[in-house]
């Protein structure tokens, strides 16, 4: 059986939502596809499939649109500028012919002495035969786009939006054709011609589609500027030689030198030099970071102002800021639920749309008044013109590319779509301790020895916890001076501690769970452990051989953000909790400083997910924040998990967002932009169904009863063309979310 695989295309021509559900039905019905994700703000299709990319791409091309594979992401703004500037010609050509129609024909009703001058120059016949040619060009030329793409879809029976242009524009056209040049069949009170109406539809919809191309063009700024913060060259070291090379060349282990200023060339480590480092495009902190040998730099950063040399660890598609590009073009790219409805109402509009239309041409043809053909066409041709999909397919996904967008300016990376919807709607925010509301590099703070020498115990305990990349074990060997001496058979315990053997003793290193696991009696060291627990530090028990040994006590600074964020997020009426795998009066200490009464401490790994899923039995959406190892399971248990960016690889993996700043203010921007996103949706949404729902009656005829109002075609054209733009230009409204954190 072949294997599924992911699948990204670049999916040409589709306007409307209409479209959208063409293009995934098609593929839906691909033998081998299991999944299909069009995206109509973007213009792709992300399809999970066993039969390769072929089937696929036959699928699209079968009914109409060009499509084609996106193996990396890339800055379109190139592509995007073209198509708008493509529209723009379009636009222009059909303002161009149609301008002498619209003054041929309705400056005669404004002015009625142009009217009487036509009629005693160039005649009634000839003025309607220029008509005929211009709209004809309107319509061939650069009206030819709706023709293209709407035929095919009536003769599939799968209507778009192009289809409503190319019934409403063609009924105008034709009914006019008619009348110029056979008017005996038609009775004489209905012998008027629209071709004004023809040429205007589609000259405004193109309008709109030029200013909708313009505004879709903005949705995409933040890959632009991501993208563009890739080094194009870096100076590597090549057989004793410095060369500038393309950044495609560079392969891991190649040393580089980084002048002052310069970008970081790629992922790498410090090999010779000391400098400051402008992190700001990955941290979103205006600070820069010290960096000296070993430490590591991430390309796309910018060097301070002295020299470095780093040797390359990652490239390519593998660097952190490729990684970054991917989740922010994978989030934009993304459907929420609330998208799922949408599609299935507009895969019945433009269906129930020409139903709509029918019955209003009949119902004007029996009830309506002379010239009864006449007010029957102008109002069918209105109702298929004023109904709007495009605004029903652009109101979600435009929303979601620029919210997720202004969210990675701010450093916050939703790398599952659907958290941007849930992480709106949590009850409960839930903080790991350790790294996450604290700096995650705490300093050895005391040493009680129950027998012998303080400075003994210590240098076994740094043995033992050499091995641990755990930050309390970095804290307990930095602070000993000289070497240490060997530890082997280091085990290390989740949730539990590390042991070891050190010149022959085993010890234990951890909490009081390590040393019952081991029937070790730690009587002896509650009392100075929970001494340094009440102080808010961290107790690490030790024992010897089976016998208690000591207590070492590190304590962690909180991070400066942690206690205002906590108070944000209650005042935004969001519970908050702390989980601690340390000990409760530790736990509670930290809690307290914090203003954080619930605290749940003492708790392995699974102990976190049970609390989690306790909160949830209740009823709560959880979000969960943290930044370890042992918070991956925690994380991909709660509603919305959320990773601090300067955490474990394995927690970023396991994360629905995350930050990159490693601020626990960022949990701040994170809900921020979720709201204000749904509640952008929700507004589109709502105007894109309420205009619909108002005026398709409206067009239909429906005031003309009460004050003889009826809506003309080019005002429904107009209309239908605002409707798009607007649900764009509130998208883009998203960019001005400020930040919080």
């Amino acid at each position: 059986m072949a294997q599924a695989s992911e699948i990204k295309f670049d999916v040409q021509g589709m306007n409307c939502g209409s479209c959208v559900g063409r293009v995934e039905a098609a593929l839906l019905k691909t033998p081998g596809v299991i999944a299909a994700n069009v995206n109509l703000a973007n213009g792709t299709a992300t399809v999970t499939t066993s039969s390769g990319k072929d089937a696929a791409l036959k699928s699209i091309s079968d009914i109409g649109y060009a499509a084609s594979v996106i193996e990396t992401v890339k800055d379109n703004s190139a592509a995007k500028d073209a198509e708008t500037a493509v529209a723009f010609q379009r636009f222009r050509l059909a303002a161009i012919l149609t301008l002498p129609v619209f003054v041929l024909e309705m400056g005669g009703h404004i002015f009625p002495s142009l009217h009487h001058l036509i009629a005693r120059t160039i005649g009634m016949q000839t003025s309607w035969t220029i008509q005929f040619v211009l709209t004809l060009l309107v319509l061939i030329l650069p009206g030819r786009v709706f023709f293209e793409k709407g035929i095919p879809s009536l003769m599939q029976r799968a209507p778009d939006m192009n289809a409503l242009v190319v019934l409403g524009a063609g009924a105008a056209f034709a009914f006019s054709t008619v009348a110029l040049f056979a008017p005996g069949l038609l009775p004489a009170d209905t012998r008027v011609v629209y071709f004004e109406a023809a040429a205007v539809i589609v000259t405004l919809i193109l309008l709109g589609r030029w200013l909708e191309a313009r505004a879709k063009g903005q949705t995409g700024a933040a890959i632009k500027r991501l993208l563009g913060l890739r080094p194009s060259t870096a100076r590597v070291l090549r057989d004793g030689q410095e060369v500038d090379l393309p950044i495609a060349s560079v392969v891991a282990g190649d040393v580089i030198n980084i002048r002052p200023g310069e970008r970081i060339a790629t992922d790498g480590r410090v090999i010779n030099g000391h400098a400051f480092v402008d992190e700001s495009m990955i941290t979103g902190e205006p600070l820069p970071v010290e960096k000296g040998e070993g430490d590591t730099l991430v390309g796309g950063t910018v060097n301070g102002n002295t020299a470095l040399r780093m040797e390359a660890t990652a490239v390519g598609e593998d660097t952190m800021l490729a990684r970054i590009i991917a989740m922010v073009a994978d989030a934009q790219g993304a459907r929420l639920p609330v998208q799922d409805l949408v599609n299935r109402i507009t895969a019945w509009f433009v269906p129930v749309v020409m139903v709509v239309a029918i019955l209003t041409v009949i119902a004007w043809v029996v009830f309506g008044p002379d010239p009864v053909l006449s007010y029957a066409l102008v109002a069918g041709v209105s109702v298929l013109i004023i109904a709007c999909p495009c605004a029903m397919g652009l109101a979600t996904p435009t929303s979601i590319m620029v919210g997720t967008g202004r969210a990675a300016d701010l450093g916050v990376l939703f790398r599952q779509g659907d958290a941007l919807q849930a992480l709106q709607g949590v009850d409960v925010v839930a903080f790991d301790k350790t790294g996450t509301l604290t700096l995650g590099k705490p300093v050895l703070s005391e040493v009680y020895a129950l027998h012998g020498s303080t400075d003994d115990l210590l240098r076994v305990v740094a043995a033992v916890e050499a091995q641990s990349e755990h930050p309390l074990a970095h804290a307990i060997v930095t602070a000993v001076k000289g070497a240490l001496p060997t530890a082997t058979a280091v085990e290390a315990i989740p949730g539990h501690g590390l042991r070891g053997v050190v010149d022959g003793r085993v010890v234990l290193v951890g909490n009081a769970r390590l040393l019952k696991r081991y029937d070790v009696d730690a009587s002896q060291l509650q009392e100075e452990a929970g001494a340094f627990a009440t102080q808010g530090q961290t107790p690490i028990l030790v024992a010897i051989d089976g016998a208690p040994a000591g207590v070492i006590s590190v304590a962690d600074t909180l991070r400066p953000t942690a206690a205002s964020t906590v108070a944000a997020l209650k005042d935004m009426g969001l519970r908050v909790l702390l989980i601690t795998g340390d000990t409760r009066a530790a736990g509670q200490a930290i809690g307290a400083t914090l203003g954080v009464s619930d605290v749940v401490a003492e708790v392995l790994p699974e102990g976190k997910v049970d609390a989690i899923r306790a909160l949830q039995a209740e009823g709560a959406k959880v979000a969960f924040v943290g930044d370890g190892i042992n918070d991956a399971p925690v994380l991909a248990a709660a509603d919305v998990g959320i990773a601090m960016g300067t955490g474990t690889d394995v927690a970023v993996e396991s994360a629905d967002v995350v930050l990159m700043s490693g601020d626990p203010g960022g949990v701040l921007n994170a809900i921020s932009i979720s709201r204000a996103t749904l509640a952008n949706i929700r507004q589109n949404l709502g105007w894109a169904f309420g205009y619909n729902v108002l005026l398709i009656p409206v067009a239909a005829g429906l005031l003309f009863p009460l004050w003889g109002v009826l809506l003309s075609p080019a005002l429904a054209a107009g209309a239908m063309a605002l409707s798009s733009v607007l649900v764009v230009s509130n998208a883009l409204r998203l960019r001005r979310v400020a930040g919080v954190a």
